[in-house]
This record gives C-alpha cells, sequence and structure tokens, in this order.
C-alpha cells in the first residue's frame, strides 16, 4: 500500500509518498538534482517494502508535484534543499531514518550525515560524489573540453560529455514532444551500454515525469541555487561521518566514474559495491543486486 501526502517547508510544499507499514525501520530515499521522486521505480520500492522497510520517496522543490518556485522573488540555496529532506522526516515524525540517496541526492545524505548524524541510522550513497569535492565547477571543465587539473575528480565519460556539450549549444525546443525525447536520449546515455536500453519503456517514464510536474520549465532552478551558493558544501567533513556507510557505483557509470571509490576511502569504514553493468540510472537489471544490497545495510 501506498499513500502521498503534502508536507510544508514553510513556504514550499513537497510532495512525499509512503510505503509500508509505519513500524517497520525507515528509509529515505533522496533523488537526484533536477529529478523527481519517482525515478526510484515502483519494483524498486516494492523490493524494499516486501523485505519489511518503510520507505518515502518526495519531490524536491521545482520538481514533480512540489512547489514550482518563481526563483527571481525568492531565491534558494542547496542548504535549502538538503533542509527539505530534513522537513520530510520531520513531517512524518521520524527521528532517524536510514538514508539513501542517488546521485546528487548521494551529497545530500552525506550531508545531513555530517551535519545531523543523529538522523542517520546509515548511509547508502548511488552514483554520487564526494561532499566538498566541486563537482560542479569539474563538470563544466569537462563540458568546455579543458584538460582536467591534477586532484580533481574523473570526469564523465566522452558520451556524457558529447551529450550534454551538444545539448548546451542546440537545446531542444520547449514543446511536450521535444522535451521527452531529448529525455530519453539523455536516459540512453545515463544507462550505458552494458544494458539494452528499453526505450517504449523509458517513454512512458518521461511522459509520466513530464505530465505530473508543475511546471517542467523550474527544474532549472536548481542550477541556479548551486550557482547562488558555489560553496554551498562543507569541506573536509566527510571524515566525521559516524553512520554505517555503503557507496554503490556502476561499472558503467558514465557521470561520475571512480568518484564512488573517493567517497568510500573518505568515510571511516565504508564500504564499496560496484555493481555490475549498472550505469547512471536504475533499470530493472539492477534492482535485485541494489535492493540486496541496501537490505543487508539496513538491518
Amino acid at each position: 500500500m501506498a499513500a502521498d501526502r503534502m508536507i510544508t517547508n514553510g513556504n514550499v510544499e513537497l510532495w512525499t509518498e509512503e510505503f509500508g507499514d509505519p513500524a517497520h525501520p525507515p528509509v529515505l530515499l533522496v533523488m537526484g538534482s533536477m529529478s523527481q521522486g519517482v525515478l526510484w521505480p515502483d519494483a524498486f520500492v516494492g523490493r524494499l517494502v516486501a523485505a519489511g522497510r518503510r520507505v518515502i520517496r518526495y519531490d524536491h522543490r521545482d520538481t514533480g508535484r512540489s512547489s514550482a518556485i518563481d526563483f527571481e522573488a525568492s531565491p534558494y540555496s542547496w542548504v535549502d534543499i538538503k533542509n527539505d529532506a530534513l522537513a520530510v522526516l520531520d513531517a512524518y515524525g521520524i527521528e532517524s531514518a536510514h538514508i539513501v540517496g542517488h546521485s546528487a541526492g548521494g551529497l545530500l545524505a552525506q550531508w545531513i550525515a555530517v551535519e545531523h548524524p543523529q538522523r542517520v541510522l546509515s548511509l547508502t550513497v548511488i552514483g554520487s560524489s564526494p561532499l566538498g569535492r566541486e563537482e560542479g565547477a569539474n563538470l563544466v571543465r569537462a563540458l568546455m573540453g579543458e584538460e582536467r587539473p591534477a586532484g580533481a575528480l574523473p570526469y564523465p565519460s566522452p558520451a556524457f560529455i558529447e551529450h550534454f556539450a551538444k545539448a548546451a549549444v542546440n537545446p531542444p525546443a520547449p514543446d511536450r514532444r521535444s522535451l521527452i525525447d531529448f529525455a530519453i536520449e539523455t536516459a540512453r546515455v545515463l544507462q550505458g551500454p552494458a544494458i539494452p536500453f528499453d526505450e517504449d519503456e523509458q517513454r512512458r517514464l518521461e511522459e509520466r515525469i513530464f505530465d505530473r510536474d508543475r511546471d517542467p520549465a523550474t527544474v532549472v532552478n536548481h542550477r541556479l541555487a548551486a550557482m547562488a551558493d558555489p560553496a554551498f558544501e562543507p569541506v573536509g567533513a566527510l571524515g566525521g561521518i559516524t553512520a554505517r556507510t555503503l557507496v554503490v557505483e556502476g561499472t558503467h557509470e558514465p557521470a561520475k566514474p571512480g568518484h564512488g571509490a573517493l567517497i568510500a576511502e573518505a568515510i571511516p569504514g565504508a564500504e564499496l559495491l560496484m555493481i555490475d553493468g549498472m550505469g547512471h540510472t536504475l533499470p530493472s537489471q539492477v534492482h535485485g543486486p541494489l535492493a540486496d544490497a541496501i537490505l543487508a545495510h539496513t538491518r
């Protein structure tokens, strides 16, 4: 059984959805930048619930059914996006939870574990970058074709760079079909070549994402939020994380290849799991190994 509800953080409405028995251990799923909570696949969530977890997923502000914000009138930063996750826990009366974050959601999860260790039963970071390592600036350098500086994070794959560099020069038209087509091609690049890409299934997902969005145009506010406070992430803080930590990366990760190992090296006692064939998305072929790992980690 699933039940959705709107919660608030100040003047911001956040769409949330709860699965499972409230008496079971709580798992908060935090999706990445510019991404809706429904990108945590229903079937994957179902595996966690069937094994006795209470699972909550939610839409970030400026995605999905959560508030679409006039950024000029009401600017915000990633500090606010991080605090939205805590507001979700507060609204459900949850003092501490197993936090699972994907991509930029993994950055948020690391940040929460640094600032609010009492709220984190365990930490799982999937396809993410280490907190405080200027991942955004690194991506800009990659897209501009600049040589990677010594000590900088590993660059994305050539296919990733080519796709987004072309999009920067020739962005999709702002109509429904063009935006959905672009999202499908983006998902193809993010999934990587190891797992067969199901275009029809992806189109259904992208149509769902587009149609449930209050205002698809405001998702770019996440980029504005990062630029508004470019030094928002604490630097050198990962060594202070005390939560049991699982770091997951796919063997075909195109966006943040090799970043998982850096996270695991920086957090005391962290475990690194490489999932064969996995890229930067969550197709059905990775649900089993990913869910099994999270269930073992959240016992």
